[in-house]
């Protein structure tokens, strides 16, 4: 069983930036791809971006596209978003996923998710 500690949420003001981290325990990382999501109060978890098991593929949302920037660490069990160019739309808490034995295709569709952390409130004010 995966265990994902996620941190690095906080409160920015709009165009500033942050760097979430998620760590991962119990399974081997490289097997997995890993993603990350988010959720504002009053609606559904949405996909922001994931990254492939080697790192060497990432995919992202439209709305986060050329702002945000996943990447892993796979010897330190890690994988990070980092978010520049923050706006108030961007305000949800952020989930870690893992997929193990997945693509990217299948966290990008929230599907085969074996694990999620517990997430992390990131706030932007405008």
């Amino acid at each position: 069983q995966v265990q994902l500690v996620e941190s690095g949420g906080g409160l920015v003001q709009a165009g500033g930036s942050l760097r979430l981290s998620c760590a991962a325990s119990g399974r081997t990382f490289s097997t997995a791809a890993m993603g990350w999501f988010r959720q504002a109060p009053g609606k559904e978890r949405e996909f922001v971006a994931t990254i492939s098991r080697s790192g060497g593929v990432t995919v992202y949302a439209d709305s986060v596209k050329g702002r945000f920037t996943i990447s892993r660490d796979n010897a330190g069990n890690t994988v990070y978003l980092q978010m520049n160019s923050l706006k108030a739309e961007d305000t949800a808490a952020y989930y870690c996923a893992a997929a193990f034995g997945g693509t990217t295709r299948d966290v990008s569709m929230m599907r085969g998710i074996n694990g999620w952390g517990r997430g992390t409130q990131v706030t932007v004010s405008s």
